[in-house]
């Protein structure tokens, strides 16, 4: 996670991507869990953060409807809901995951 920004009505998020694997990922589909600054789950949403080219970095963005980037506590990644290559799925891309925030909500999994 890089910055949270306003935008309207809802918070627009910014992750930078690092595939420092070989691997074209056509989809890269994410659980995710936004929680209020009161540690409560505020929402529950997937993003699809794909595709992602073989060796590099890139920046992707999402809103989250609704929500002020203020009241965002931290996001958890709960699992990786698709995870494929134009040869198919891709076995355990939760765990290659690493993660880190730059922004005032932390990002963990």
């Amino acid at each position: 996670m890089n910055k949270l920004e306003p935008n309207g009505d809802n918070c627009r998020a910014y992750m930078v991507l690092r595939n420092q694997s070989e691997r074209h990922y056509q989809s890269f589909k994410l659980d995710l869990i936004e929680f209020r600054t009161d540690g409560i789950i505020g929402h529950r949403f997937a993003v699809d953060l794909g595709p992602i080219r073989p060796e590099k970095t890139l920046v992707k963005l999402f809103d989250i409807a609704g929500r002020h980037c203020d009241e965002i506590g931290s996001f958890l990644i709960n699992d990786v809901m698709e995870c494929s290559t134009g040869s198919g799925a891709v076995d355990d891309c939760f765990s290659g995951l690493s993660v880190s925030s730059r922004a005032d909500a932390e990002l963990t999994k």
